[in-house]
This record gives structure tokens, sequence and C-alpha cells, in this order.
């Protein structure tokens, strides 16, 4: 297992004058995008933007689940939660169904591994459950992006991925199932071809990996 880089590169937030930049490049490319103060405010302004009753699927993240926006999302009661609905689903049978759940919901919320300042959005997957909602088959879209994430260029953004965030992944998922993460999967967002489909909520704190 690699060593989880350290570098304040990947770990510390962007100045504000860099959130800027970012935002603004990815409205250009027709994200819609909010710079808020902290996971607090991120976990307000999503139960604002879904409506109550939706389907709803949360990508695996470290930012909605120590945000508390996960179990908002998945145990409140508020929405119809496609993670708590397939749990009762036969994957040898209904796998199919499952997938279908997972692509097309109404809104899907998660986070990126690493976000650039020319407004590419990078997601990193073992499995790929959450990648075709984000790349378009999901109605609606919302990130919630920790300020740490923010990166120059797609060659930094990968070196993020390989270095800082699987070696982190790795650690989490052998003490929650007792084997390791694997990077099987990326997406790379250049751009929204709906115009606000995709909300981009932009934190001036870090969290998450």
């Amino acid at each position: 297992m690699n060593t989880p880089a350290t570098s304040p590169l990947f770990t510390e937030p962007a100045p504000a004058e860099r959130l800027e930049r970012v935002a603004t490049a990815l409205k250009e490319k027709n994200f819609a995008v909010e710079i808020l103060d902290d996971a607090a405010a991120a976990r307000s302004r999503v139960k604002d933007l879904i409506p109550e009753g939706a389907t709803v699927f949360t990508g695996a993240s470290e930012t909605l689940r120590l945000s508390g926006i996960d179990g908002d999302l998945n145990t409140s009661g508020r929405y119809d939660s496609v993670k708590a609905r397939s749990s009762s689903m036969d994957r040898a049978t209904q796998l199919t169904e499952i997938w279908k759940l997972l692509a097309c919901p109404d809104v899907i919320v998660g986070s990126v591994a690493a976000v650039t300042e020319t407004g590419s959005l990078v997601v990193a997957s073992a499995s790929g459950s959450q990648l075709a909602g984000y790349a378009g088959a999901a109605q609606r879209v919302i990130w919630v992006v920790g300020a740490q994430k923010v990166v120059p260029d797609l060659s930094t953004a990968l070196r993020r991925i390989e270095d800082h965030c699987v070696p982190l992944e790795d650690e989490r998922c052998m003490q929650a199932y007792g084997v390791p993460s694997a990077l099987n999967r990326m997406l790379v967002l250049n751009a929204e071809p709906h115009p606000g489909r995709g909300t981009v909520l932009l934190l001036r704190e870090a969290i998450g990996f």
C-alpha cells in the first residue's frame, strides 16, 4: 500500500482568489457554482436544492459522510433513497434493475477527487456506480467539493488521485471491509452540455479526501 502524499498541494484549502478563478471557469463550462463557507452551509444548501420525495442516489464520498449529507439523503425519510431501496434487492436476479436505479435518479449527489483551475471535474471510482449519473444519465447532479481539491490542471489532478486519494481510500476500505480499494475507472467532465444540470458547491474549507 502506498503512503498518502502529504504535500500542501493536495491537503491545504485553496485561497479565495483561486476558488473564484475555479468558479468562473466552471460557469464558463455551463456548471452552476456556489462558493460556500463550510460543510454545514453545504448541508443546508443541498436540502434546499432537492425537493422532498425526489429519487436520490449518493455516490460513495467521505465528504458526504463527514458533512452529514449522506445521512440526510439516505436515512431521513425525506427522499426516495436509491441506496436504501437497492439494498433489499437481489444482486443475482435484479442487477440490471439496480444499475438503472443508480444511473437515472432524479438527483445524484457526490463529490470529486479534483477540480482544475480550468474548469474540469475529475472523478475516480472502483465500481463506477456513480459515473453514468454524473456523465449525463441523472436529471440533476450536485457535487460538494472541499477547497483542498483545487489543482492547476489535469496532470496534477491525476497525480492527486494516484498519490493522495487512492492510498487514503485503500486505508478506509481495509478498515471497513477488509479489502483494498482500486482505481478501476476515472471520469473527466470538461463541460456540461445542458446548462445548470450540474451544480458544484465549492467550499472554502477542506473536507474529505
